[in-house]
Formats: structure tokens, sequence, C-alpha cells
């Protein structure tokens, strides 16, 4: 009596998601997230949060891999799904009408007010308060400026002090946010769904 071979089909995750970013094929599933993708907390990430990172990153065409968004997770703190400021940089290069940009910070220095300088460097008796970003579109007169508070988008850990990103390059880090915030102001049709932003993931 022959025997009749039966081929069995592998199992299918039907959460794992293979999308195109750029000119790589990106695969996810939860797993991949949860095991090498997660800043924080990767064991009290919820499948909710994950299954929500990975539709974005779908959606958006990032890549998470190139550090183009990131899942952070904290105790029992919901998660924060950001972008990171290299997925705004490469989608503005793509933009036709995109021609550069400015940008610095702005610093407060006794007997002389508030100073916006190109660039990063300030004195030791200066005070950083934010920075600002100015995006050069084609058709546009004016360049599309933006200026951002220090105190408002600071990365802080948990207790409030400045984590290791913002303690150690502050005027770098606020120049990164407001270039963003420009870019997102000056195309906002091509940065849709991109809520939030990190220069690199967050510390404890």
């Amino acid at each position: 009596m022959a025997v009749k071979n039966t081929l069995i089909a592998p199992k299918v995750n039907p959460l794992e998601i293979t999308y195109k970013a750029g000119n790589a094929d990106v695969k996810l599933s939860p797993q991949t997230v949860k095991n090498y993708l997660v800043s924080g907390d990767a064991d009290n990430v919820t499948n909710q949060e994950i299954v929500m990172f990975i539709n974005l990153c779908k959606y958006q065409g990032l890549n998470p891999f190139l550090r183009e968004a990131y899942l952070i997770k904290y105790g029992s703190q919901p998660a924060t799904i950001v972008t990171g400021k290299s997925a705004f940089e490469k989608r503005a290069a793509r933009c036709e009408k995109y021609k550069g940009f400015d940008a610095g910070i702005i610093v407060y220095r006794e007997g002389m007010g508030f100073v916006e300088r190109t660039g990063t460097v300030m004195m030791s008796d200066e005070t950083l308060v934010g920075g600002w970003a100015e995006i050069y579109v084609d058709g546009y007169k004016k360049p599309i400026k933006t200026t951002v508070s220090f105190d408002e988008y600071a990365g802080r850990k948990k207790d409030g002090s400045l984590n290791s990103q913002w303690a150690s390059k502050p005027a770098t880090m606020i120049r990164k946010v407001a270039k963003v915030q420009a870019l997102r102001e000056a195309f906002p049709e091509n940065f849709e769904g991109c809520l939030l932003y990190t220069s690199d993931a967050a510390d404890d």
C-alpha cells in the first residue's frame, strides 16, 4: 500500500509584516520588535503597543533598524512611538521644493538679552533657552522659520534630570529639534503621522 506524503504548510504569523522603506525590504514581527527594537523595559511592552508600532512603521515607510523609528517603554507607563531625525531628513531630501536650511540656538546673555546664533557654539556665561531653524522652499519669498524652547523639548529621565544626550550635547539636541519642527511646517503632507520626534532613544 503506497504511503501518501502530506506537505505541511509552514505556520504564518498574521502579525508579521514585510514592507518597503526606501530601497530596503523591512520585515517586522512582534518578537523581533520586542527582542531588538524596544528602548527601555522591553518585557513590559504590550502586544497592542507592538502592533501599533509595526503598523506605523509600515504606513510611514520607516526602517527602525536604521534608527528611523523607536518604541520606548518604561514601567507600566504607555509606550511612546517616536520618529527619528534621520527619517525627517531623508524625506525632506526627496522633496523637490526643498532648497536647504539654516539652524542654530537661542541663548541669553547678561547685558545683551536674547541672541539667535547659527550653529551650536555658546559661551560659559550664556544660558541656552532654545533653538531655531529656517527651511528654504522653492516658490516662497521667505524661509519657513520655527523657534523651540529648550525646557519644552529637553529629554528627561523619570526623576526629572536631563538624559545623557541632552546633558552632554544640549545645544546640538535643541538645534536638531528646531530643524525637525521647521521641516514639519514646511512639508506637512510629507510628515503626516510623524507625531513625535527624538534624536536618539531616550535614556532611563
